[in-house]
């Protein structure tokens, strides 16, 4: 990794309902830590792109930290990364949204346009739209850019777990896929499955030995 420039994105995504309130996921951050110390030192620049709630690397002081909310706002930034800042390789592990607020309504059926804090006298009701799938994107922003992606199920099930991820990798042109179940949310050690474009398929007990053997992959 001497020389690489080495883009990691990390933690749960934040879409906003108003300026005070928002949906966003379990995601900690964690493996996001691991895979930037690992990458840190095995010599690579690491720029660490994360969510509002993730936690930032022990030596965080010596990469680039750039912070992102909603999905749309972290796809904006890895496209600007990767066309403007000379990244070799990105690892996906953020957990991105799958919806988007797209109308908010009061009980009447009133569409609520102010800006702040919507009132909280009454429940809103709340119209979603289909988010972005940002990990497909990545490969058209910049084609020679090494890409790793992860895929969560909530199956525990190893030969479907592979499965999806491979269909996953396949569709996006990621180079490895990382599967894990969803109980890996609650835990370090669970275990993950690396995947390679050729089918190869690499077992990791926890998320700090799948850091470690993900760049041993990207060796």
């Amino acid at each position: 990794m001497q020389g690489k420039k080495v883009l990691i994105t990390s933690g749960g995504t934040l879409e906003k309902w108003d300026n005070v309130r928002g949906h966003t996921n379990l995601s900690k951050g964690i493996m996001g830590c691991y895979l930037a110390e690992e990458a840190l030192k095995q010599g690579a620049q690491v720029i660490y792109l994360h969510g509002y709630f993730a936690k930032l690397p022990i030596n965080a002081q010596k990469m680039t930290l750039i912070s992102f909310e909603g999905i749309e706002d972290l796809g904006a930034k890895i496209k600007q990364a990767v066309q403007q800042d000379g990244v070799d390789i990105v690892i996906m592990a953020a957990a991105g949204s799958d919806w988007l607020v797209d109308k908010v309504f009061d009980r009447s059926g009133n569409e609520m346009t102010e800006q702040g804090k919507m009132p909280s006298d009454e429940p809103p009701i709340i119209h979603f739209k289909k988010a972005p799938k940002i990990l497909a994107q990545i490969k058209t922003w910049q084609p020679t850019v090494t890409l790793v992606g992860f895929k969560l199920e909530a199956t525990t099930d190893v030969n479907e777990l592979v499965a999806r991820a491979t269909k996953r990798m396949a569709s996006s042109q990621a180079s490895f896929m990382v599967a894990n179940s969803a109980k890996s949310l609650y835990g370090e050690h669970e275990p993950h499955w690396i995947i390679n474009a050729s089918g190869d398929v690499v077992k990791a007990n926890g998320k700090e030995e799948a850091a470690v053997a993900l760049f041993r992959c990207l060796a």
